[in-house]
């Protein structure tokens, strides 16, 4: 379902803005023209449109749409097939076999899931990390009307000092360039510009120097973001050290990709030397809390998210993927703040402000696109999210982004726009039926699970 040509949001009880003065607006309204914003200020002098949408704001909050910066979407049918289970079972045993068991519309289903699951909690963009089938991708998201920052899985090394890789997910340095290469080009801007392309080798230790230099190559051309899995657990840093003989912040400076294209996903295991490293280059870094809890990572008891931001280092999130949890950044946001109070003892660590700037401003600011999303201002791109008020976690209102970090989940969205698309209304998805996908979503899941043997996988305990 489209948006007329202009919606007009008016009444809206609290508007956090985001822009550079952090304005919070009462009784403010937006209105939205082709897909932009053309006009923010008070109810009372909204100037609407002839013909414009006129939808009543009251008792909503609304905030910019939510960047999530990494969420596996091919993942999506793997929840419950890989619980505890350390780094090197987690990826070597559990989800690298069932990304290689992944046929072309099992990605096409997982990414229509991921995508509505993430779309209903206010996520209006995810960055992808990649997979064998980026038209896949691409395919399931765009029924939605979401926005994804697509790349193609990349690794070179079939086997490694951290576990081995499925042959079907390794190509050579020179196959995955030109495969990086050709995905930029096809796929950049698609979706009426709802697409943009990015580049990836997943991870370090199965990523050999060859590659990750011609990536980088890729990714300077096209000046597209280079993204990749760092320092997320004890086991891979230890394992950099063992094989190259310096940390793997230490290497991506070494070779020449550690600039502002880089977008480094974990990074819970820093060294003071990487911490400089990061602080010096422009590189954004990922925290995803959710993740490192699941797996016991130690990225939040480790980890240096704080000391990060306040030495200016961009610093987005990420839910990671379904089987540690849902795809909420509201979520998310709550874990980073009260995370990492609970592990500093520190109740002033991590205030909620700090906590949404993530999810919103700095996660734009990674991904380039800060002149068009991640704060509510004129000219930039109508993602929108309205959380309806009258939900008990949002009573009593003093403070919006307390509430919604707080006491929020994702799940009080009532309505979402993508480029002033009303693409959420009500708390369901407007452009598919839901019924449907979910119909299709236990059919592919079923037959999944017995390609994978997911009674071993699963591990129940009852």
């Amino acid at each position: 379902m489209s948006s007329p040509e202009a919606v007009v949001l008016h009444g809206i009880d609290h508007l956090v803005t985001m822009d550079a003065e952090r304005r919070v607006l009462r009784d403010a309204a937006v209105v939205v023209r082709d897909g932009v914003i053309a006009w923010v200020g008070p109810t009372t002098d909204v100037p609407a449109p002839a013909g414009a949408r006129m939808v009543d704001a009251r008792h909503r909050v609304a905030t910019p749409g939510f960047i999530d910066c990494h969420l596996h979407a091919s993942f999506q049918l793997s929840r419950g097939l890989a619980d505890e289970a350390n780094a090197r079972e987690f990826l070597i045993q559990r989800m690298y076999p069932y990304e290689a068991a992944l046929t072309y519309d099992d990605v096409v289903t997982s990414a229509l899931l991921a995508s509505r699951e993430s779309l209903l909690n206010g996520t209006t963009c995810f960055v992808d990390p990649g997979n064998q089938h980026p038209q896949a991708s691409v395919d399931g998201v765009a029924r939605t009307g979401q926005r994804i920052v697509l790349a193609r899985s990349a690794f070179d090394l079939g086997g490694s000092d951290f576990g081995a890789v499925p042959d079907a997910l390794v190509a050579t340095p020179d196959q995955a360039q030109q495969q990086a290469d050709d995905l930029v080009r096809t796929f950049d801007g698609a979706l009426d510009g709802r697409v943009r392309a990015s580049v990836s080798f997943r991870g370090l230790n199965n990523s050999s120097d060859d590659l990750i230099r011609a990536l980088g190559e890729v990714a300077r051309e096209h000046r597209r973001v280079l993204q990749t899995h760092a320092c997320f657990s004890y086991s891979t840093h230890d394992a950099s050290v063992a094989k190259h003989g310096t940390t793997e912040i230490a290497r991506l400076h070494r070779l020449g990709v550690l600039d502002e294209l880089a977008m480094l996903v974990h990074c819970g295991w820093l060294e003071p030397e990487e911490i400089a490293l990061l602080a010096a280059s422009g590189a954004g870094v990922v925290a995803a809390p959710t993740s490192s809890l699941h797996n016991g990572y130690g990225n939040i008891a480790m980890g240096h998210v704080p000391e990060l931001l306040a030495l200016g280092v961009p610093v987005a999130l990420g839910t990671d993927h379904a089987c540690s949890g849902p795809n909420d950044l509201v979520r998310e946001m709550f874990l980073v703040a009260c995370g990492y109070k609970e592990v500093r003892v520190n109740p002033r660590v991590m205030p909620p402000e700090h906590a949404l700037e993530m999810a919103t401003v700095h996660a734009a600011r990674i991904l380039g696109v800060a002149d068009e999303l991640g704060s509510v201002e004129v000219g930039k791109r109508a993602d929108l999210v309205l959380f309806d008020t009258d939900r008990p976690s949002w009573q009593p209102l003093y403070n919006p982004v307390s509430n919604l970090v707080y006491s929020a989940t994702g799940n009080t969205a009532d309505m979402v726009l993508v480029d002033g698309e009303i693409v959420v209304e009500a708390g369901a998805l407007t452009r598919v039926d839901e019924t449907e996908v979910l119909r299709r979503g236990r059919a592919v899941a079923r037959d999944l699970y017995v390609r994978l043997d997911g009674d071993r996988l699963s591990r129940a305990l009852w």
